[in-house]
């Protein structure tokens, strides 16, 4: 599937073997991110996640921390970066904006905080053929500047190589996806660090806060207060430009309407950013939240006038010996589940 020129030999690799002879390789990125305190207020608004210690330092320091506390899903934005640049090199036949995204699964080993110097670790899980194209299975580490663990996410992408796309689509693309555009801007190369079961130490979870909700007030099927929300072109555009995604189905009707699609859609991590904020209010503290795991099935179409999504959680199990509880968070668009299953742990006191 890669157009990456092969060399002759015994070992060669065949362009259609080389992304499957890449799975289980582990690369970090060789330059950092620096998380900055006006970038999660400005991510936090995008995705309307409105607890207190996502915009104030001092309500951030009520729960403990010295500087504003990054929303859950705040990850996505630098994170959009690396998958880039690991993208050019385990499967430089494909270009991220070019893909959809299936399946996010976020464990969390301790939160984001504002001055953090960040690397990442990629590993591409899995690769296979499946729903007309290429499903590609990645994982990302998040590291800080003591080398510890953030967070673990790991995403499911469908994507094809940039041979089996019109070549009307780069001309639509957002600050363009050309290999001459990319390369002017490409960061140093990631580096191989392995193969196989990463190396990254785990970290300990961070004992739930004074402020989250306490188990003995929650019960088994209790139902979180629901929440509907509409989503307009002009958020879809906001989200682009602060993610850094330029895929144009989220906001050109004409790439939508050339790609088979009705309008344009909501960008799949939007969507999942938009449901966190159901689960922090009712816990009260975003750092109670452990893991989230979100299959996203349909997607949201926003016309001229928006599209409306309906969020409703309810809990599924709770665990006295750990004082934990998983809830099951449902989203509907015009009477379709978009999360096939919305699954989030967390962490009572």
């Amino acid at each position: 599937m890669s157009r990456t020129p092969t060399t002759s030999g015994a070992d060669d690799v065949t362009d259609a073997a080389l992304p499957a002879s890449m799975v289980g390789r582990r690369y970090r990125t060789s330059d950092h991110y620096e998380v900055g305190r006006e970038k999660i207020r400005e991510y936090a608004r995008a995705v309307r996640n409105n607890h207190p210690a996502h915009w104030s330092e001092e309500a951030a320091a009520d729960l403990g921390y010295h500087s504003l506390l990054a929303p859950p899903t705040f990850g996505a934005v630098p994170g959009y970066l690396a998958y880039a640049e690991v993208f050019d090199t385990i499967l430089p036949g494909y270009d991220l904006s070019r893909t959809i995204q299936t399946d996010q699964m976020i464990e969390f080993h301790r939160p984001l905080l504002a001055g953090d110097r960040i690397r990442f670790e990629m590993c591409l899980d899995s690769f296979r053929h499946a729903f007309g194209g290429d499903l590609i299975g990645l994982r990302q580490t998040i590291l800080d500047q003591h080398d510890r663990p953030v967070l673990t996410s790991r995403t499911s992408l469908v994507g094809r190589d940039d041979e089996a796309l019109p070549p009307w689509f780069d001309a639509v693309v957002m600050h363009g996806a050309r290999q001459e555009a990319r390369n002017a801007r490409r960061a140093p190369a990631p580096r191989y660090v392995g193969h196989g079961i990463e190396s990254v130490s785990q970290a300990q979870p961070v004992p739930a806060s004074p402020w989250v909700r306490r188990f003995d007030e929650v019960t088994a099927w209790a139902e979180l207060p629901p929440r509907t929300l509409t989503v307009r072109r002009g958020d879809l555009v906001n989200y682009a430009g602060v993610s850094g995604d330029p895929n144009p189905i989220h906001w050109s009707t004409e790439t939508a309407a050339r790609m088979g699609m009705e309008t344009v859609v909501a960008q799949g991590m939007f969507t999942i950013g938009l449901s966190v904020d159901l689960l922090t209010s009712w816990l009260g503290d975003p750092t109670a939240l452990r893991s989230y795991n979100v299959r996203l099935t349909n997607p949201v179409h926003v016309g001229v006038t928006g599209g409306r999504i309906e969020f409703s959680g309810r809990v599924k199990r709770m665990d006295a010996d750990t004082r934990s509880a998983t809830i099951a968070i449902t989203a509907e668009h015009d009477g379709r589940k978009i999360f096939g299953r919305a699954v989030a742990e967390v962490v009572l006191a």
